[in-house]
Formats: structure tokens, sequence, C-alpha cells
């Protein structure tokens, strides 16, 4: 069957649901969101004179709803634009369009009775064949379609997201008994391809994977800081990075959630568990009492921690779980283990440091944290999830552990873990002990750049959706065609190289320049065309900052100039290479990372890319052609006539790079001018490198042809008098200081292209040269240098 959603409904418009309908818009797919019609007038809608009747007032929850995404933060959106893809209306008077919709997700409150209600109303509402699902998040899923239609209960299954949608990766599908599997396998697809997500099958028991074993994490801990008489603080601090958790680690993630929310979530596995299990989700009582006093979390501006206010800013304090009130401010637990463990790179050697430290405060908290974590996902197996796969997947995409439960067992050492478990009298599930006598000592082996997993007695080869390429896996089959220390190109098949950094944050250095220089000589003898891509933390966060500090405070103005020359000849060569290349970015994309894909023949752009040429902040301005080309994709983006206005695409870019504008999506890069309307957006970033590749082959078998040299219209000198103007303006009213308007004359002069007529053509390499000059007068100022400094210290700008 050639199933297709094209547009949706949301029943539900809290935050979950509006959340979901705006990641739905954000991905194109028109939504409708409804919600109950209010029962009484607001004070504002009395004074309108307004009655019950009025649409405005029936669909006022819904339109709140929608209202509300624009002031979120992190925004749901990732365009103004996407809200209008959203139509709001109420379950009394807009049900009938439901007949018009291919999907219909179900988002109200978590109570049984109301949902089996809702989907009574669905069913003499939609057409038949469907697709309808709950986005509960632990309720049953077969229990809410007793009662319906064999058509409807065939096209039935749960969707949980995870909040916030746009940004948490995990969509758990959890199918009843009656799925049609051709239904479940679509919204399998669709979810990994329209909807960006990692699609994991979850089994219909209390609260699902993700929720269940994540509960039972921060609860275990919460009971071992009772039990070790460690402080709020002290917990957090060894349960975040240092174990490849987030940065949020225990209580500061409870403190995000909500303290209602998560004691809502906790109940609904204690209720339907017996024994051991029921004593762990036993909410202990001073969070109880947090919870009668109104102390949530974040939402309710004190929860575990309470920030204040002091004489050298704001002080973090941590509950006193006794007391109930915040006498210090946040501990660290600081012991040898956790010091040895810091100096340990990734989390695989973190953990283990950690564990293995008996007799230390900080390494007994770790392991009788993770030691019942671990077993109580190995009980779980084949109840909640069919696979370890699932279980580790669910845990890394839902509560962004860098290690599932069994790959933390892995790391720490399975047969040793196990045996030290017994000594200390823990029961470990049987699966277990056999499959350590079998021979296996790890869950999952990597083979001639394969992964497989431990499944029922074998090695079971893991099921990659075909869009996904790892690149450390393929380095490891297919090897390297050349590499150095900044970069590697590698043979991604059919005749498409890549080119993968791999310095510190991937920042740009002479070592990437002469790869990126030799990856184009050898594409175009040997290949159809190169993505420059990478799959670390971000693509690139800019040139090597610390390099060029180093140089500027020993004067080596001529080598600084020689390396800026190269990164701007480097450019060039990108844009007027003979073959094409597509850069894919993703995260930060910032200075130069900006820089080296403005001038690409195309840009795959992750759904999730932050882009700005941020040189400002640092006291400089960008140096490898950056203000030029995002000039010039400007230009290129207006149409041509009477009513063209140069001083507008001028004045615009300068105010970007001024004010070190960065985007907060690709949407909204191609809103400010980073990308074309030919450049693309992969909402799944697994599937990037996959989509690069093929814009390559789609440019080759197109018979790309690199652009000629163009001649670039400049605004010249009285184009550079109003942006200088507008810069003093902003010195004037304080927003800006004197040196501030030193860097926004060079800036302006350089887009300007110097003191010429308007309208003046002039040649790329003429405003190139400007660029470099300009770059090179400002890293020799010693308050440029004091804010390089600050940035590289304090990893956030001066104003000086």
């Amino acid at each position: 069957m050639n199933r297709q959603i094209k547009r949706a409904a949301v029943l539900g418009s809290g935050v979950m649901g509006a959340g979901i309908a705006a990641h739905l818009a954000n991905v194109g797919i028109p939504t409708l969101m409804l919600d109950i019609v209010p029962r009484e007038l607001t004070a504002k809608e009395e004074k309108k004179g307004m009655t019950l009747q009025d649409s405005a007032v029936r669909n006022r929850i819904a339109n709140e709803s929608k209202a509300k995404l624009k002031k979120q933060k992190p925004s749901p959106i990732t365009s103004q634009k996407s809200l209008d893809l959203i139509t709001t209306g109420n379950f009394d008077d807009d049900m009938d369009q439901l007949k018009e919709v291919d999907w219909i997700i179900e988002v109200v409150v978590e109570n049984l009775d109301i949902k089996k209600k809702v989907f009574e109303q669905v069913e003499a509402h939609r057409t038949e064949g469907t697709i309808v699902t709950s986005n509960t998040s632990g309720i049953s899923i077969n229990a809410m379609v007793e009662g319906r239609s064999e058509d409807f209960q065939k096209h039935f299954l749960g969707t949980h997201f995870f909040n916030p949608p746009r940004y948490l990766k995990l969509l758990e599908v959890i199918p009843t008994e009656k799925t049609d599997p051709e239904v479940l396998s679509f919204m399998k697809t669709f979810g990994e391809d329209v909807l960006g997500k990692g699609v994991v099958e979850a089994k219909d028991t209390p609260n699902f994977i993700a929720n269940r074993i994540g509960t039972y994490g921060l609860l275990v801990s919460v009971q071992e800081m009772l039990k070790g008489g460690y402080s709020i603080g002290e917990v957090d601090s060894v349960t975040g990075p240092m174990i490849g958790r987030p940065k949020s680690a225990t209580f500061r993630t409870l403190d995000v959630v909500g303290l209602d929310t998560f004691i809502h979530v906790a109940k609904n596995v204690y209720d339907q568990v017996e024994g051991a299990e029921k004593e762990v989700f036993e909410v202990p009582e001073f969070m109880k009492q947090m919870n009668e006093k109104g102390m949530l979390g974040a939402k309710a501006g004190k929860g575990f921690f309470l920030k204040k206010k002091g004489e050298k800013g704001s002080v973090i304090y941590e509950l006193n779980p006794e007391t109930l009130e915040y006498e210090n401010e946040q501990k660290k637990l600081k012991t040898e283990a956790t010091g040895q463990a810091k100096q340990q790179k990734g989390a695989k050697r973190k953990v283990k440091a950690l564990v293995n430290a008996k007799g230390d405060r900080g390494g007994d908290l770790v392991w009788n944290v993770t030691k019942p974590t671990l077993i109580y996902s190995a009980d779980l197996l084949g109840e909640i999830a069919d696979d370890i796969k699932a279980i580790d997947e669910a845990m890394k995409w839902g509560f962004g552990w860098q290690l599932g439960p069994f790959e933390m067992w892995d790391a720490i050492g399975v047969k040793s873990s196990v045996e030290r478990m017994k000594e200390e009298g823990a029961e470990v599930p049987t699966w277990i002990d056999e499959m350590i006598e079998s021979g296996f000592e790890t869950f999952y082996k990597t083979e001639n750049g394969k992964e497989y997993y431990y499944h029922n007695g074998e090695y079971v080869e893991k099921d990659v959706n075909p869009k996904e390429i790892n690149l450390k896996l393929y380095k490891e089959s297919n090897g390297v065609i050349k590499k150095n220390s900044g970069a590697s190109l590698i043979d991604l098949g059919d005749d498409v190289a890549l080119l993968e950094f791999h310095s510190q944050s991937n920042a740009i250095g002479p070592d990437i320049l002469q790869m990126i220089n030799y990856s184009l000589e050898e594409v175009n003898k040997n290949y159809k065309g190169l993505v420059i891509g990478n799959q670390g933390k971000n693509f690139c966060v800019g040139a090597n900052l610390g390099m060029m500090l180093m140089e500027a405070q020993d004067f080596n103005f001529i080598e600084l100039e020689m390396i800026v020359k190269q990164f701007q000849d480097t450019m060039m060569n990108i844009k007027y290479n003979e073959k094409p290349v597509v850069v894919a970015p993703f995260g930060m994309t910032l200075g130069g990372g900006a820089e080296v894909s403005l001038p690409a023949a195309s840009i795959q752009a992750s759904q999730e890319t932050y882009m700005g040429l941020v040189e400002f902040g640092v006291g400089l301005i960008p140096g490898g052609g950056g203000t030029k080309e995002l000039y010039l994709k400007s230009l290129r983006g207006l149409p041509q006539g009477p009513d063209f206005d140069l001083t507008k695409v001028a004045n615009d870019v300068f105010e970007k790079v001024a004010m070190a504008q960065v985007s907060t999506s690709a949407a909204e890069a191609r809103e400010s001018g980073f990308l074309d309307n030919h450049d693309k957006i992969s909402v799944n970033g697994d599937h990037l490198i996959y989509d690069a590749k093929q814009s390559v082959l789609g440019l080759a078998k197109a018979g790309y042809q690199a652009p000629k040299r163009e001649k670039v219209p400049v605004v010249g000198e009285p184009g550079y008098a109003a942006m200088l103007l507008g810069a003093k303006g902003l010195v004037q009213g304080g927003y800006a200081s004197e040196h501030d308007l030193k860097i926004a004359g060079k800036l302006a002069y350089v887009l300007a292209g110097g003191k010429l007529a308007y309208g003046t053509l002039v040649d790329e390499q003429y405003l190139l040269d400007l660029e470099r000059e300009a770059f090179i007068s400002l890293i020799g100022e010693a308050k440029t240098q004091q804010r390089m400094q600050h940035m590289l210290m304090k990893g956030k700008p001066l104003r000086n």
C-alpha cells in the first residue's frame, strides 16, 4: 500500500500536544490542533462583550497554545513560518475535519476513561484507514481501544514522543495485539525518514522502555544519596558527563522535568508492579513534601536547586533533604577516583575508572547506582523490549545517555562486574549467566565494519537503515585514502569521496586546509564529487583561535597573513572546483565552519544547524571570505530589476556579521541568507551524510559545471558611510564600545568595497584582499587579543 501522511491532527494542545504539532509543522506537515471548549469567559473576553459562542472564545485554548510556541525557550519551531501550518479548533465544532487527515494523534490528559471517550468521538468522524495513535507515556495501549471497530484497532498504536519533540530523538512505537503489521512498519519508517526520529519498538508495559528504566535509575540515585549521606550537588557532580550522562545529571533533570510530573510517572509503575521493584518506585518522603510545598523545579523557580543573586553574580544553592532548606552552595564530590576519571578520555574509560575504585566515595556511589540499573535492565529484557539494542537506543535517544545499559556493562567488563555483583549478594538474570558460560563476554562486537549484538545465544547483526552511514565503522572496514592530524579523506562508494574533520572541536588549522586542497585534487582525478562532513559533536566551531592568538602575540604577522591567504585561497578552490563539493553542516557551524559551507556547490544541512559568522565576538571580522560569500548569496537570492536595492543587501549582511547572529535552525539559516533555495535540509541528522552523498550524485548526473568567476557590485563610499553611521549610533546609545566601532568600521569598509563609487563592479580577489588586510590589522590590536584570550579561557565574549 502506498501510504502517505500529508495532513495530521493533534488532539490536545498542552505543552506536549503543541510541541508535537510544532514538530509536524517543522517538517512541512499541515496540522490541525484541537482542544476543549472553555466553560467560562476570561475578564478580557467579558470586557470585549464576547460570548461563549464566539469562535475566538471556543478556540481560545488551542489558540493560546499556538501563540506560546513563539515564546518558548528553546524554541519548539524551526521557523516562524512553521506556525502557518498549524490551524486551531475545538473538540465540539471541528471533529468533522478529522475525515480529511491521514494521522490523528491523541495527546489529552493521562486518564484512560477520558482517552476512551475521545477515541469514541474520533471513530465517529475518521475515514477508514486513517492511522490513530496515542502519545501516552504509560497507559495501556490495548486498553484504550477496547470496544472500537476492527478497522480502528488495526490502524491504532502508541507513538510516545519525548519532550521537547523537536530536540529529543526518541520515538517509542507501541503496537497493540491487533495493530496491522503494515501500519506498524509504515510508522517506524515514517518516524525515521520524515520525522527524523530514532524509532524503537516497545511493548505495552508500564512506562514502556525509556521512562521505566530512566525513572528507576533516578530513584536508585536518590535512595543511594540518602543511604550514603551524599549531598544533592555531590550526586549530580558524578552522575552527569562523568559517566556519559547529560549535564543535568540526576537532580537537575528532575528540576527540568518537574517533580509533579516525575512523581506521576513513578506512581504509574508503582501501581502496577510488585515486591522489590515496587519498593524502588516508592518516592521518598522528602520528595512528596517538596511536591506538596510546590518545590517543583524550574517551572516553580525552586526545586532541588535554587539560584540566588549574590554580590558576584548568581549562586546556586542545593536543597538539604532533611530540612528542605537551601543551606549550602552546590557541592561537588572530589575524590581520588573522580580526579582519575576526569583524566580519562571518553565515557567508557571514565565510568570504568569510577566503578573499579572500591572504597572511594565517588567510585562507590557510581557502582551502587550502576549495579542495580544494569541488573534491572537485564531483568526487563523480553518484558519491555525484544532485544538489548532497543533498550540501549531508547536510553540514549530518550535520556541522552552516551552509553545504554548494556553498552555501559561492556565498558566496565561484563564477566568481572557480574562476579563482583554476586560477591555482594546480588542476583543476576539467568540469561546473563548462560551468556557468560557459553563464552560470550560482551553484549556487542564489531567485525568487518558491521555491528553485532547478543541475542538468544548468538551475535545478531544490527539492522541499520541504509540511510545511516557510520563513518567510524566505514573507516574500519574500508580504510582511508589519506589522513593527517586534522582530517581524513574517505571513499564513500559510488565514486563519491568524503573529507572528515577530526581536529580538536573540528577547528580549522593548516592541517585541515592542506587536506581540503589534497581532497579537491584527488576528487577531480578519480571521483564524481566530494562531501565535506563529519560525525563529531559539532560540524566546526571555526578557525583555530588559540593558534592565531599565539602567532599574533609573537608578532608573527607575516606568518598569519600567509595562513589567512591560504584559508581564502582554499575556500575559493572549493567554490570553483571542477567537480561538485557538497558541505554537510550540523550543530554549531560557526566562523570558519560557515566559511567552508558558503562557497560550496550545495549545502546539505541538518535541521539542527546553528550557523553564523561570529568573529566580531572575538574582535575580528571573517577572514576566509565569509562576508563576501554571504553578501553574494544574498544578492543571488534577490530578483533583479528596478527595485533591486544593493544598499539593503549590504546593510543586512553588515548587521548579521556585526551582531554575530547565529541561526537557531537550518530553516532560519535559509531565511537569513546562509542557505540558498537549492540547498537542502535533512530532518534526520543520522541521514545527513547519505543525503549529502545523494546531492553530489544528483549534481554530477545533471552535468555539473563549476561557476564562472563573477564581478561583484558594491555600495562603495556612500554605503560605507551609512553602515558606519549606524554603528556610531549604537556606541552613542551605550550598546557598543569604541573597540566595537573600530571593528565595525573595518567590516563596513570591506563590505562596501572601500571608497569607490556606488555600484562599482569589483573582482572577488579585491574584496578578499581588503578582508585579509582588515583581519590582520585587527588581530594586532591589544583589545582584540584580550577578547580572544577571554573566549579561549571562559568560553564567552568579552565586551571591552
